[in-house]
């Protein structure tokens, strides 16, 4: 072997990159050594504030350490390419040398690429379809405090690759974080805390007088608010030095919720200060634009750079000695009941307003202004949540179906997070009622198996760089139309952030194909990528022949196929509200291009109130006309044909409909049959409550004697309570309603009876000697015992009788085991109370002589002795004078 090697060529060594070069003047380059004995261990968590240099020096460290490649994840496009220029800048090499990177339909790497930067998205992909990661010596998951979905799938994918491959390398980085909770799910590995000395930071408080959020979102006059603070401030720090000499190059860096908000207070800067240069920085920018805001520059005016979030922690900005903070975030919402997730503008967490604050003093002494009251910043939530808590999750189902390791739910179809298992390791469990949702759409669109599984159609959408529901669209409208390059501009324009007018997917798909709406030019990029990838599922190699004819209804075609259970139908002929089909109510916008369209296909759909949602609590913001027989034909398997049977004025009304999901096309008036009967009674049981049953005396009292066993015994005794009753109906009542005919009602059926069918046997033997119906009384009767409701806590069982029958009777009776004591109700002759006692000894030796003294001369033929404890109980009169 050693001979055949000389004589071979030799094999180019792998680029060494200049550590010391490279972490200059970055306070993570002191750590080299920990660092290096932590990546021995094999895995391994660093925890260090923004700006230290960790995403910049980590990555050529381990590369000069490992074979094979270093992949390092960052939770942003910007920020993945952000990352390779850095690291290329620095290492004097062109991008995609021993630096390069992979995003979303962009990739700059070569064969000699040592460093990827990559989003979490793309690294998920890439294990489905290369589990092994061969060729590949470490990964590192950096912003890991984000808590991105994606990025806690990869923390438990990776751990288990780690199982498999022991030579992997993986590293979770992060500014702040639950170091020791990560350390423990990759295995035990190594912590590194690398502090970052700060220069001296001033934080200033400078509240707006207008509310900064209203129903709508950031208010104009906030905005407006922002845009004045951040040019003044600017000028004070520009001028603090004598004409601003000293801090020319000085930055500000301006953190709003949505870009949007960037976009309107860019404009407003630009209305304010001509003279400045006002750069946005937000994800709808061409990467050109991007690049030319997180470049820095050496010399020239200061900047002001407007930016989302996602300058906060995952991207530097170099240059910035002024932070102005909004102390506003957009944090995803669910709204579960109506399938609806998206993003709200919320208070920042206190973590956030910290993590921006320290931008200002990263190269020397800086000013951060906070838009809030100090009082305000001080109620702030510790830290946002993480996105697994609110996030829709039929993505992230599909994946893990896909990996191996399905969610699954157990058989009792409830939503409790305890129910909730997948033999994947993950920081946060996810709310049992989203995996639940997510698990049904993914069985509905046919890619996972009856074991939770993905099926082959699933296994290959898993691998797609879009949503599992877009992706799905993508193939079957292409094969189904022979028309991939279509599908796959309509799936570009509602998969990326692009407006849309009026909620109007044809308008903005005719204004991208004319290349005059914003970002036309990556539209088309990801179009034609999409396409590609359509062609190559579907085994058509030949290239495109020009545009797709896509149009309004065809569109609507694709968006239908995405989510068939968001096909819509309008309410009315002059309505702008239209029902979907898995049952929410929307409304389209205003003005919209798309009012007057019978059927709609719905891919965005948004929570509001007011005038905007027409009093249906959400706005439609993305839609296309859907002819109807698509409608029908894409949505068949949301088709059925039921009867509806309800109790009106006490007899059952039977209608036979026909429903697409909540929707219905038909609606026409039946007679009753038999079958149709109990399920109808059942439910308007439920409905209405258990009065609508005739209770008798014996019904009522059965039922209070066992609700007070149930109390003090618990079980096998049954619960009495509404509640209790109403869920185990099929048990007691089932039989009596599955007898009824038609013509026949509730007010025919025995309670009694019914409730005896709850009695555990053979505890039921002692019904009698632990709850009596009645209780004999010294004067040889009996009297009746009253019950206390079943809901009653502190209820207690009443015994109304003549105080002449208690005569000598001194110890108080006690039911259940001697567990409750019966509460006499003392009544005279004529049944009127005398007096309520659970005491009768310490009646007979107080009370009683105030009301024998009152009661004697009013009802002279009844016993008042002077000494009840002798006297002969009795139910009648007397003919002397006690």
């Amino acid at each position: 072997m050693s001979v055949e090697r000389e004589t071979m060529d030799p094999m180019p060594a792998p680029h060494a990159f200049d550590l010391a070069a490279i972490g200059a003047g970055l306070p993570v380059a002191g750590a080299r050594a920990e660092l290096e004995a932590g990546a021995r261990s094999g895995a391994m968590v660093v925890t260090a504030p923004p700006g230290t240099g960790k995403t910049t020096f980590v990555p050529p460290l381990l590369a000069n350490l490992v074979p094979g490649q270093v992949l390092l994840t960052q939770p942003r496009r910007v920020a993945v390419r952000a990352a390779a220029r850095r690291i290329a800048q620095l290492d004097g090499t062109a991008i995609g040398g021993p630096s390069g990177f992979t995003v979303r339909g962009e990739r700059k790497v070569s064969a000699a690429t040592r460093i990827e930067s990559l989003t979490p998205g793309v690294l998920l992909r890439r294990l489905l379809a290369d589990p092994e990661l061969e060729g590949i010596g470490a990964v590192i998951l950096d912003e890991v405090h984000e808590r991105s979905l994606d990025t806690d799938l990869l923390l438990g994918m990776l751990a288990e690759v780690r199982a498999l491959r022991e030579d992997l390398l993986v590293v979770a980085m992060s500014a702040t974080l639950d170091a020791a909770a990560v350390a423990d799910l990759l295995g035990g590995a190594a912590v590194l805390h690398v502090p970052a000395p700060l220069h001296p930071l001033r934080i200033d408080y400078a509240p707006s007088a207008a509310p900064r959020l209203d129903a709508r979102g950031v208010t104009p006059g906030f905005l407006d608010h922002v845009a004045e603070v951040a040019v003044r401030c600017q000028r004070e720090e520009g001028g603090a030095d004598g004409g601003g000499a000293g801090m020319s190059s000085a930055d500000a860096l301006v953190f709003l919720p949505s870009a949007r908000d960037v976009d309107e207070v860019v404009r407003r800067v630009r209305a304010l200060a001509p003279e400045l240069e006002v750069l946005p920085l937000h994800g709808r920018l061409s990467p050109a634009e991007q690049d030319r805001a997180t470049a820095g520059h050496a010399s020239g005016p200061a900047r002001i750079i407007v930016a989302t979030a996602l300058a906060e922690s995952s991207l530097t900005v170099p240059g910035v000695r002024l932070v102005i903070d909004a102390a506003l975030s957009r944090e995803v919402r669910r709204d579960q009941g109506r399938d609806m997730t998206g993003l709200v503008t919320v208070s920042a967490s206190r973590a956030s307003i910290e993590q921006r604050a320290g931008r200002a003093a990263r190269q020397g002494p800086g000013r951060a202004v906070r838009l809030c009251t100090e009082a305000d910043a001080a109620r702030m939530r510790p830290s946002a949540p993480p996105e697994i808590s609110a996030a829709d999750l039929t993505d992230a189902a599909l994946l893990l179906a896909a990996w191996g390791t399905p969610w699954r739910v157990d058989g009792s179809g409830t939503a409790r997070s305890e129910e909730v298992r997948t033999d994947l390791a993950l920081l946060t469990p996810p709310p049992a009622a989203s995996v639940l949702q997510a698990l049904e759409v993914l069985t509905a669109l046919g890619l996972t198996e009856a074991d939770g599984r993905a099926s082959a159609l699933g296994a290959r959408v898993a691998q797609l760089p879009v949503g599992v529901r877009e992706a799905r669209a993508l193939l079957e409208t292409a094969r189904a139309t022979a028309d991939p390059r279509g599908a796959a501009e309509v799936i570009a324009a509602i998969s990326d952030d692009h407006r849309t007018r009026g909620a109007d997917v044809p308008a903005l798909l005719r204004e991208l194909r004319s290349g005059r709406a914003p970002g036309a030019a990556r539209w088309r990029r990801e179009a034609e990528r999409l396409e590609r990838i359509a062609r190559r599922e579907l085994g058509a190699n030949r290239a495109g022949e020009g545009p797709g004819a896509v149009g309004a209804d065809a569109a609507g075609a694709v968006i239908a196929r995405a989510r068939p259970d968001w096909i819509a139908r309008r309410t009315g002929a002059a309505s702008r509200s239209y029902l979907l089909a898995s049952g929410t109510r929307a409304a389209l916008p205003e003005g919209s291009g798309l009012i007057g369209s019978a059927w709609l296909a719905i891919s965005e759909v948004q929570r509001a109130e007011g005038r905007a949602a027409d009093g249906t609590g959400a706005v439609i913001r993305a839609a296309a006309p859907l002819d109807a027989d698509d409608a029908l034909g894409i949505g068949s398997a949301l088709l059925r044909e039921e009867r509806i049977a309800r109790v009106e004025d006490g007899a059952v009304r039977v209608r036979a409909q026909r429903r697409l999901g909540a929707i219905v096309l038909a609606d026409t008036p039946v007679g009753a049959r038999e079958e149709d009967l109990a399920p109808a009674f059942a439910a308007h049981l439920r409905e209405t409550g258990l009065e609508a049953l005739t209770w008798s005396d014996a019904a009522k009292s059965l039922r209070g004697r066992l609700g007070l066993i149930h109390r003090e015994l618990g079980a096998p005794w049954p619960a009495m309570d509404d509640a209790a009753l109403l869920d185990r109906l099929h048990e007691w009542l089932g039989p009596d309603l599955a007898r009824l005919r038609p013509g026949g009602s509730l007010r025919g059926i025995d309670v009694t009876t019914a409730l005896q069918r709850l009695l555990p046997w053979p505890e039921a033997a002692r019904l009698g000697e632990l709850a009596p119906e009645r209780l004999a009384v010294p004067s040889g009767g009996s009297a009746r015992i009253d019950y206390p409701a079943p809901d009653a806590e502190d209820g207690r069982p009443v015994v109304a009788v003549k105080l002449q029958e208690l005569f000598g009777l001194s110890v108080t009776p006690r039911l259940v085991d001697g567990r409750v004591p019966v509460l006499f109700h003392l009544l005279s002759p004529a049944r009127r109370p005398l007096a309520v006692t659970d005491d009768l000894e310490s009646f007979w030796n107080g009370p009683y002589q105030q009301v024998r003294k009152e009661m004697r001369g009013r009802y002279p033929k009844h016993p008042w002795p002077e000494d009840p404890w002798t006297a002969v109980a009795t139910a009648r009169v007397t003919r002397g004078r006690g």
